[in-house]
């Protein structure tokens, strides 16, 4: 089994400048993580918070691929719907170049609403736009020279993507899904699959078994490393510890769960409406020990390969001590 990171940087409340004070704390554990061992550091993306979520994951990342040497650092996800899918490929592609082949490319659709009416982009176009956007960074990193697109969001006329990426045909492509349908595309186009972190194991496991379905049906071999679960990490070495946490993740997924929710309409982000269900059966939550036990039931389900998102460095300094030898 294999561990990383799964989130980002956020600014520091209440204190001058907090933005750089974030950024720097979070640039420091991913140079840490690399040296406990950790196999790879996964950013988000996200916009108009106001909690000072990271919304320029790229440039991120290659400042990151400057700091370290060996932990692959890869975007979980870059929204398409969003952005220009040319200056995407370029991009990812001059990312991939000065990591030495170090990226893994993770895109989705998007789930927050009031992302995409910030955007003023309907929700409802996410599917067509991410697809549209996905044939575009496909085609620029498949045609040698010059290629032009004629399509319904996008328009090019002979241009071409540079630098090509270093891994060829093109850095790994992982997609987030979680309903049925989403799943089962991800297997047929030959993503790598995220499962997010707010969900249940027993929900994860589920997921997984679809999306191995899907991948047999399609002719395709599972592969344990071709599917990253996220969850969260919280070292509770007693009752107190662990009732600080269970309240911190209640109250963090509610917030998540507004994100997600727009009148009768849902995100499959959005985690089970028991609150306290979707804590205690959904992340990785005890004392070294215990958190074993959890990760070798994911194991036993398939799982080869989990993202950890984590409040403090020092839980993933007990992690990489306590944890990761069992799974050596």
């Amino acid at each position: 089994m294999k561990f990383g990171l799964f989130g980002g940087a956020r600014s520091v409340p209440g204190v001058e400048d907090g933005y750089r004070l974030g950024y720097d704390a979070y640039i420091d554990s991913v140079v840490e993580a690399e040296e406990l061992g950790f196999y790879s550091s996964f950013l988000v993306e996200h916009h108009f918070t106001g909690m000072g979520q990271v919304s320029s994951s790229l440039n991120l990342l290659t400042f990151l691929a400057a700091k370290t040497s060996k932990i692959r650092l890869g975007t979980a996800v870059v929204v398409l719907p969003w952005h220009n899918p040319l200056l995407v490929a370029e991009q990812a592609a001059t990312l991939d170049l000065l990591s030495k082949g170090r990226f893994d490319f993770g895109v989705g659709k998007g789930y927050r609403f009031t992302e995409f009416e910030g955007f003023c982009i309907p929700i409802e176009e996410a599917n067509e736009r991410f697809e549209e956007a996905m044939t575009v960074i496909r085609k620029g990193w498949a045609t040698e020279g010059r290629f032009s697109h004629e399509g319904k969001r996008w328009k090019y006329k002979d241009v071409m993507v540079e630098p090509a990426p270093t891994q060829l045909p093109h850095p790994p492509l992982w997609m987030a899904a979680g309903r049925p349908e989403s799943l089962q595309y991800a297997a047929q186009e030959g993503y790598n699959l995220f499962l997010d972190q707010f969900q249940t194991f027993d929900v994860i496991l589920e997921r997984l078994q679809i999306y191995r379905d899907a991948l047999e049906a399609a002719g395709r071999t599972y592969d344990p490393l071709g599917v990253a679960v996220a969850r969260g990490l919280f070292i509770a070495n007693n009752a107190e510890e662990r009732e600080e946490a269970i309240a911190a993740r209640m109250k963090a997924l509610e917030m998540m769960n507004a994100y997600g929710s727009s009148g009768d309409q849902k995100s499959s982000m959005v985690s089970d409406a028991d609150l306290l269900k979707a804590t205690e059966e959904g992340v990785l939550l005890g004392d070294p020990d215990e958190i074993i036990e959890r990760l070798k039931r994911l194991e036993a389900g398939g799982v080869g390969y989990v993202l950890l998102s984590s409040r403090t460095q020092g839980a993933l300094r007990t992690f990489a001590k306590d944890v990761m030898p069992a799974f050596a």
